[in-house]
């Protein structure tokens, strides 16, 4: 296909493309034109087979093929309603992949939803790395708050790993740090959030934010009291989670943290550079 001809095409769809709720769409009809399609007949015919796609891969036709009605001119200040379909970036390349092979524009539309369909993709992994990251983080600041705050009480190290464990057992119903480490293959050197869910690391944060508030509030000042109120804790946060159908000490193990941080500061470096590129 010649440049000229996907410069042309890529402008078409970019400027076709809406926008609402923050969500990308297309209308129908205007896909119809931009695919070279004469008859709406026969480009229904092309979203029927879409949805039929759409479908046997296991996804809700109506979040990607709405039907909306617009009132259009017909001359002399009337209107009259017209039948369209909102489409999604997905719906798109259903029907690209449904089209006619030999038309040059189907032919660029797969190729250009599919690539679309890959950022987005790409966009919400790195999203979900972003938060995975964010979260760790609060979680390293709150123990280091709650180890601070046992050792003004006189607590040594060993009675803050003691008090953390417990916290563990509690929140993973009896299993040890231990033997989460041994399920989810996490070597003895290395901390056992560094490879937990998102939701996990979260919960755990949450029941240490409240063990520290109420050794504040109560004025904890034993490590079998301070031990007491984490197991309640742990225990209370837990009993959140099975309620919501999530067993934690259930859920695989994820990424190591230390590789999501280096991806994420390698993907910011990159970007950086792009950027430096775009300004000279």
């Amino acid at each position: 296909m010649k440049k000229e001809i996907i410069v042309r095409l890529n402008k078409s769809f970019e400027d076709a493309a809406n926008e609402k709720e923050g969500v990308e769409f297309w209308f129908a009809r205007d896909l119809q034109v931009l695919l070279g399609y004469s008859q709406w007949r026969n480009f229904l015919q092309v979203i029927a087979k879409s949805k039929i796609a759409c479908n046997n891969a296991g996804q809700n036709t109506d979040d990607h093929f709405a039907e909306v009605s617009k009132m259009v001119n017909i001359g002399s200040g009337a209107e009259r309603p017209l039948e369209d379909i909102m489409l999604t970036r997905y719906a798109c390349y259903l029907i690209a992949q449904n089209g006619d092979p030999r038309k040059d524009e189907i032919a660029f539309a797969m190729n250009y939803f599919a690539v679309q369909t890959r950022k987005q993709e790409l966009l919400e992994e790195r999203l979900k790395e972003w938060e995975r990251l964010q979260a760790r983080e609060k979680l390293s600041i709150s123990e280091k708050e709650l180890s601070g705050l046992i050792f003004q009480k006189g607590i040594d190290e060993s009675g803050f790993a003691r008090v953390r464990s417990k916290g563990d057992q509690a929140l993973f119903g009896g299993k040890t740090t231990k033997d989460m480490k041994l399920k989810m293959k996490i070597p003895d050197n290395r901390a056992l959030a560094d490879f937990l869910p998102i939701i996990t690391i979260k919960a755990k944060d949450f029941a240490i934010e409240i063990t520290n508030f109420n050794i504040r509030k109560d004025d904890l000042n034993t490590e079998q009291s301070i031990t007491k109120e984490h197991i309640k804790n742990n225990k209370d946060v837990r009993g959140v989670l099975l309620k919501s159908g999530i067993t934690p000490e259930t859920l695989p193990a994820e990424e190591d943290i230390k590789k999501v941080e280096r991806k994420v500061k390698s993907a910011n470096k990159k970007l950086s550079k792009e950027t430096k590129k775009l300004k000279k």
